[in-house]
């Protein structure tokens, strides 16, 4: 594992649990191999996330998930209408999703584990970071209430199109998304426009 300058203790440990889960799969993997990868001893990781393994996972998720929404938020620039924020949000996600190399590999060995962080387990926290990322940019148009709820309803949309792709819409093709979504969208503003 190569460490970056300026590079934190724990972005290092964290770092080096998603190298070690990628090679050896989440129930063969100790605390061990993440330290002896990370070069920091068993106390310190475990000072660092009291718990163990389980800690160090969550915040692992949780760092991937703000990575994830940091760049969505940035492909997000100059949306000009609430159908350009959307289609944007949707189409960015589902291609972010199916290019993530490390989440690929996942389902591939771990499908199980990887499958409820995407469904029962996971769904709340990814819902909870859509919420705080993209509620802000749709208020714009709407009220709090319908933000919050569109949001969980694409966000919820998004990952099931990824999961199961659909052979007539392809969220990841601004045109199909659009046409897809555009119907849906202009039934949110009172005037019907965007």
């Amino acid at each position: 594992m190569e460490i970056g300058v300026g590079t934190t203790v724990e972005d290092r440990v964290l770092d080096a649990a998603r190298g070690c889960l990628e090679r050896w799969g989440f129930a063969k993997l100790t605390i061990d191999d993440i330290a002896s990868e990370a070069q920091v001893s068993r106390a310190t990781i475990y000072r660092m996330f009291p718990g163990g393994k389980d800690v160090l996972f969550e915040a692992m998720r949780v760092r991937e998930l703000q990575d994830f929404f940091d760049h969505l938020k940035t492909e997000l620039d100059g949306a000009d209408s609430l159908e350009d924020l959307l289609v944007r949000t949707v189409v960015t996600a589902t291609r972010r999703l199916r290019d993530d190399e490390h989440l690929a590999l996942m389902l591939a060995a771990e499908p199980g584990t990887m499958l409820s962080q995407l469904t029962s387990d996971g769904v709340p926290r990814i819902i909870r970071m859509a919420t705080t990322f993209l509620v802000p940019l749709a208020d714009e148009y709407l009220s709090r209430s319908q933000s919050t709820a569109l949001i969980d309803v694409l966000s919820r949309l998004t990952i099931s199109y990824f999961l199961a792709p659909s052979a007539v819409v392809d969220l990841g093709d601004e045109a199909s998304a659009r046409a897809f979504l555009t119907p849906f969208i202009s039934t949110l503003t009172p005037t019907g426009n965007p």
